[in-house]
């Protein structure tokens, strides 16, 4: 059984999400969340009936504060935290992490993340692509899948996809949208990211931003791949015309919110979606993808 676990970031619902899988040998936790909200993923782990010390085993899809931010507490109580060779250094060590990140958020940083503290090397599991776990009755398949982030990784447990950040946000009733944050953005390793979990064909694809996918899998990653697209060359087509990224910001967000009008979106989920995919990161992390992986000479 899975369950999911709401963080309720920044007060809001529906915003990050956690998830416990219940097997023979207790609980499996994928995602950690930020740990800002630790107290309250602690509170929703003991209504499920585990403390946190029962949780021994965490899966992180990729080091971001949002999803791996509160991992060190789990690894305090001895748990394994499984993560892609590439995010680990970055989580025995994270003082390079957040001082990229105290450069985007500055004062706000442990309002939005709480802190960050290294994890032992000894609880630090790195996972190759299409490595194998196999934790009581469940075998958890490794996907590694660039695109979001170089080190990336989706978990394939039966007819399930813990999709992490690569298989988009998709709120409530709301649309699906790529998380496009620098400095990792890679448009043609993230379609063929989409096009592996397509493949596997999952009957459930489950999303930190949020949730389990209502509409069947294979649309909502054709929704995807067809948005993350269309984004990346409405922000190319704004290169070239502004060379003021506030400018090109402030017009996506614009053509954003026209979509959710056109989805009927209420206030609360247009806030939700901010939390989730704030619009300044996706123009930041677009246009670096054209600019350093792509070349595009602008500003």
């Amino acid at each position: 059984m899975v369950h999911i676990i709401d963080l309720k970031f920044q007060g809001s619902t529906e915003s990050i999400a956690a998830f416990i899988l219940e097997s023979d040998i207790g609980p499996i936790l994928f995602e950690a969340g930020p740990y800002s909200t630790f107290h309250t993923l602690k509170i929703e782990i003991e209504k499920i009936g585990y403390a946190i010390s029962d949780i021994k085993h965490v899966f992180i899809s990729h080091i971001h504060f949002d999803h791996a931010g509160a991992a060190w507490k789990f690894a305090e109580h001895g748990a394994n935290i499984y993560v892609h060779p590439a995010g680990l250094p970055h989580l025995n060590n994270p003082e390079k992490l957040w001082g990229s990140a105290v450069r985007i958020y500055g004062a706000a940083m442990e309002k939005l993340w709480g802190v960050m503290e290294p994890i032992s090397l000894d609880n630090l599991v790195p996972l190759m692509h299409l490595e194998n776990i196999q934790l009581g009755e469940f075998e958890i398949k490794a996907l590694h899948t660039p695109g979001h982030a170089i080190h990336h990784i989706a978990f394939s447990v039966n007819d399930m996809v813990f999709g992490g950040d690569v298989a988009g946000v998709c709120i409530g009733d709301g649309p699906v949208v790529p998380p496009c944050p620098p400095p990792d953005i890679h448009i043609e390793d993230w379609c063929s990211s989409i096009e592996l979990i397509k493949k596997l064909n999952p009957k459930f694809l489950y999303l930190t931003h949020f949730g389990l996918v209502k509409k069947p899998v294979q649309d909502h990653l054709n929704i995807l791949e067809n948005t993350l697209l269309k984004y990346a060359e409405w922000v190319l087509k704004e290169m070239e015309t502004h060379s003021d990224i506030s400018i090109i910001i402030d017009s996506f967000q614009s053509m954003v919110e026209k979509l959710w009008l056109e989805n009927k979106m209420d206030e609360q989920i247009i806030m939700r979606y901010s939390l989730a995919n704030p619009s300044f990161m996706t123009v930041s992390g677009l246009i670096r993808y054209w600019t350093k992986v792509k070349g595009v000479k602008w500003n």
